[in-house]
Order: C-alpha cells, then structure tokens, then sequence
C-alpha cells in the first residue's frame, strides 16, 4: 500500500492505533503500538527507537564487548523505518493494523546491524544480477502445557509437553488439539503468513510448518513474524510454543530449514532447472551450491547462532554434523531437490528454529551468489547413503565459540557481509558463549557435587 493509501484505510475503518515491530539480531521481535497522528508524522524520516536493541542479549543483559551503543554513547535514539508493504491486521487482536520496521534510511546509509538490512542488501546484489529470489523457511517447534509463570515456578523442571508419545504425522494428535490446530493454519492465513503444510512431528507435542514460499525479502518477514505469531496464538490456548534447537537431549531437535531457488525477473523460468542434466541441474545452480558449500565454516555462526544450536547439530538426531550435499538425501548439510521445473531447488538443512530467519537466510544467499559470481565448480561429489560418515569435505565446528571465532577472523565474511556487521554479530555470539561457560549446570551439580 502506498502512503496516501495506508492514510485512507485508518480513516475509513476509524482506526487509532497501529503496532509496528523490528528484529533484534537474535531475532527477538521488538515494537511498540503508537498513535496514529505518530505514525502518519513519521512516515516520512523514521521514528526514534533506542539503541540498546543492538546492546543487549535476548534477556536484556547489555553487552560489554560492542561499539555500535552502551553506556559509552548514552544509548542514544536510532531513525527506524516502518516499510509500508508488510501491512497487515493481526486477526488476533482486534484486526490492528500490524507493520515491520528496519533501520535502513533512503539515503542508503543502513544500520550494520540490523537484520533485515543486511538482508535487503543482499537480495539487491541478487536483483542486480539480473535475479529473482525464492525463499521459503520452514519450522519445527514443541508445545508445552506450561506458562511463563509456571516455568519459573518449577525452575524449567518436569516440562510438561502438550501431548505424550512421538506420534509424527498424527491426524489423531491434532484432532486432539483441533481447535489449536486450525488457528494456526487459519488466523496465520488472514495475518498473510501463509501455510504450505502443518503436521506433527516425531516427538511429544512438536509440530512443523512449511511456510508458502515468497519473494526472498517477504520470505524472510514471514518467517519472522512466524515464530511471534505461533507463540502468541498457542498462548490463547493454554499453550507454550518453544522454537529452542534441542530442549532436551533424548528426543530430536527442531529445524529451521530454509528453501531457495533462483528466477528470472519476471518469474517466468527457474535457473535452478536445466532438463538437458542428468539430475536436473543447471550451471548457475551448481555454482550456487559450490559457494554454499564453501562459504559453510565462514557463515556457521548466522545458521547456529546460539549455545544451543549445537546440540541440536549431532549423528543420527535428522540434523547435518558434515559439510555434504545430497540428492534428497536428508543426512547431507544441503540437499537437492528436483522433482519438477518447478519445484527444483536447493534445502539449506543447517538452521535450527532459533534462528534469526533475516541472518540465516543472508547468509544462505549471499554464500550461493559468491558460487555464481567467482564461477565455482562443484567438485565435491554428492553424498550417497549417510551424510554423518561422509567427512572428506570436513565437519561443522561443534560449539558457537568455534564458530563465532572462524567467522570473526573470516575474510570471505567480511566480503559477504560487511566488516562492521561481521564484528558486531560475532561479538554478540561470544558474548552468548561466555555468559554460557561461567554459569554451573544441572548437569555438574550431579556429576561433581557429592562424588568429587
């Protein structure tokens, strides 16, 4: 909608109020509702919004390792800018019309920090190139019978899931929470984040949702507000939705899987698909899997960007440890697809769902446009039978420390994304690994505490 249209519909609906929200760099959607004579006046320079969004963690600790803001700036206001395209209502409450926020500026001159920023940057080189991209993710998640209180009550102890058993694919489990169930498909279909699919998942109380698949930037905004909008539905329901990588080690983990195929400008060809292959594959497809190949150990950290992650990242839980690709090979780090013209692309299979989806899908296709610009050959041979034994190629760092440093000290990086970027987003991951290595788990308490 353009200015003058937006302007038009709060007056004929009589409208007051509009909220409005940007993602933080863990993805943490944070927004405020304001006015509506607030929101017209700033359509024009951006609203100010303070900086400490960028210097805390997700738990409001402020960072002591950053330089965009901090006690050493005064934690001054930022200009953020609400993009007029992502309106829509939340059908949840009260229809209000709902907007996503960036702290870019029309002068160009971006924030290298903010998210989806950076990935709007990215999608340009992509459009210079002459592409159109595709994008979609998609979403594993628990749901508990708990609530935030309870949680602390019981100091996140004997969890209790929404139903028992592992039961994936169960058309009798969701008929046991219907009416959960067709809230999300249906409230997240008027709120314009479009379902593809939704099922159980093996496990007790996990479900998973293949988002419709969008224009890369859409893609990413709905991904976002996703993961806020299935949280806040299951709340009306009683209901906890979790999208931690792995909350506990028997039982799988939850990914965040990311789909992707390059167009023409006009959509009207998949340059992924090439019938004259044996598998379908075009060149410009090879080279873009080359470059995710190889920019994989640089990016790591942008796909697995908390403590958690990793524990997700383990042999025989449906999650790669390997740097592999694959024919719908599901063990491999990506894998191909090429069921029709249409349907040909690439799964980027590293993410978990406590991804930031604007970081993991940038670093997902600036990796595959480095392959097509520098022309790089596949010449890694795709991965028959089981991914996790297949480490010729090498293996994925096991802890973000790891992860973080190689990316901190990565050119390649640096070239991708932005040194400034690049400093920020790995400091803010070594920060999160230092506030994890000083505190005392459950897990030493009852290994050491008696015994040693």
């Amino acid at each position: 909608m353009t200015k003058d249209q937006v302007i038009e519909y709060l007056k004929e609906k009589d409208i007051d109020k509009i909220k409005f929200a940007f993602a933080d760099i863990d993805g943490v959607l944070r927004g405020k509702i304001i006015h509506k004579q607030k929101f017209i006046d700033g359509l024009q320079d951006g609203y100010g919004f303070c900086d400490v969004v960028f210097g805390w963690d997700s738990s409001d600790v402020c960072y002591d390792n950053t330089t965009i803001t901090g006690w050493h700036t005064g934690y001054p206001d930022r200009p953020c800018r609400i993009d007029l395209d992502t309106f829509r209502t939340v059908p949840w409450e009260d229809d209000i019309p709902f907007f996503l926020a960036d702290f870019s500026k029309a002068g160009g001159s971006d924030l290298h920090t903010c998210p989806r920023s950076l990935l709007k940057k990215i999608v340009a080189q992509s459009q210079e190139m002459g592409y159109h991209a595709e994008f979609a993710q998609e979403f594993e998640w628990f749901n508990f019978c708990e609530t935030a209180k309870t949680l602390q009550e019981k100091s996140f102890t004997k969890i209790e899931t929404m139903t028992p058993g592992m039961f994936g694919y169960s058309v009798l489990r969701t008929s046991q929470q219907s009416g959960y169930y067709y809230d999300l498909f249906n409230l997240l279909q008027k709120f314009d984040v479009t379902l593809e699919g939704l099922h159980t998942e093996t496990g007790p109380g996990v479900y998973e949702a293949a988002i419709l698949h969008d224009e890369v930037l859409r893609a990413a905004d709905k991904a976002v507000l996703f993961k806020t909008a299935v949280k806040e539905i299951a709340n009306r329901h009683g209901i906890m939705a979790s999208f931690m990588a792995k909350w506990i080690d028997t039982l799988p983990g939850c990914s965040g899987h990311i789909h992707q195929s390059l167009w023409t400008k006009d959509k009207s060809k998949n340059l992924f698909y090439n019938a004259g292959d044996a598998h379908d594959m075009s060149e410009t497809m090879k080279h873009y899997l080359a470059g995710q190949l190889y920019c994989l150990p640089h990016v790591l950290a942008m796909y697995a960007p908390t403590v958690n992650s990793y524990k997700r990242l383990v042999e025989g839980a449906w999650a790669p440890t390997t740097i592999t690709w694959g024919f719908d090979n599901r063990t491999a780090a990506l894998r191909v697809l090429h069921p029709s013209e249409k349907y040909t692309r690439l799964e980027t299979r590293i993410p978990g769902s406590d991804t930031n989806p604007y970081l993991a899908i940038a670093a997902a296709l600036a990796s595959g446009l480095y392959g097509i610009k520098n022309k790089l050959p596949l010449d890694i041979a795709p991965t028959i039978g089981s991914g996790y034994q297949d480490t010729k190629n090498g293996k994925l760092r096991p802890n973000l420390y790891e992860a973080a440093t190689d990316m901190q000290q990565s050119a390649i990086a640096k070239e991708l994304f932005g040194e400034g970027f690049v400093e920020h987003f790995t400091q803010t991951r070594l920060w999160e690994w230092k506030q994890f290595a000083k505190h005392v788990t459950d897990w030493e308490l009852k290994r050491y505490f008696e015994i040693i």
